[in-house]
């Protein structure tokens, strides 16, 4: 297993032209959205929302809004990661329902909990709940390629976008959304000569410093 992983790392990179004619099939879809689902999020809350878009319509108003990058509308799917621009007490409350909905408890047992949260968050200015939800949607990204990269299905992550333009053309604003992460998902082309260059990091010596 561990070994496949650094594999998988290896085989993976940042595809520039996608096979059109390859389609994702529904099964390995699904394994993605849960590997997403299952993701890291602080405290659990999972403050944001992911749209696939696979209407061609909607991907070719996209693409002007991502700096033309052809990947937006070759791909199989576009995975488009939105943030809640605000953390309010009724999120809080909904994941406190789902926690004791879920575990069989009662809404007292997590109420410490919620307060704790309420308290940590919802009193910040906006603008710092903005950029805390927005990370949540790399850690929620991360997953996807691991697991992508598993199925041998490539993922290019892409901050080249336009975010006012997504959050305009998907009807995000009226939502509390903010297109944060873009991620096109779908099949290397074999034309695409960027597959077969070695992949450039760092050396251990470098990166790591043990303290």
């Amino acid at each position: 297993m561990k070994n496949n992983f650094i594999e998988n790392q290896n085989w993976r990179y940042a595809t520039k032209k996608f096979d059109a004619t390859k389609k994702i099939a529904p099964v390995d879809l699904e394994f993605l959205k849960e590997a997403i689902r299952l993701s890291t999020s602080s405290y659990g809350l999972q403050l944001y929302k992911v749209f696939i878009i696979e209407n061609p319509a909607i991907r070719a108003q996209l693409l002007p809004a991502s700096w033309g990058q052809s990947q937006v509308v070759d791909a199989s799917h576009l995975f488009v990661f939105a943030n809640n621009t605000d953390v309010q007490e009724s999120h809080i409350d909904h994941y406190l329902e789902t926690i004791a909905q879920t575990r069989g408890i009662s809404m007292e047992a997590v109420k410490g909990y919620g307060d704790f949260m309420k308290n940590s968050l919802v009193g910040l200015p906006q603008e710092k709940k903005a950029i805390w939800t927005s990370k949540q949607t790399y850690l929620a990204l991360g997953n996807l390629m691991n697991a992508a990269a598993e199925l041998k299905i490539d993922v290019t992550p892409m901050e080249g976008f336009l975010p006012e333009k997504y959050n305009e053309i998907l009807g995000l604003n009226a939502l509390g959304l903010n297109a944060s992460l873009v991620a096109a998902v779908g099949y290397r082309h074999e034309d695409d000569a960027t597959q077969h260059l070695a992949k450039v990091r760092k050396s251990t010596e470098e990166l790591f410093e043990t303290i």
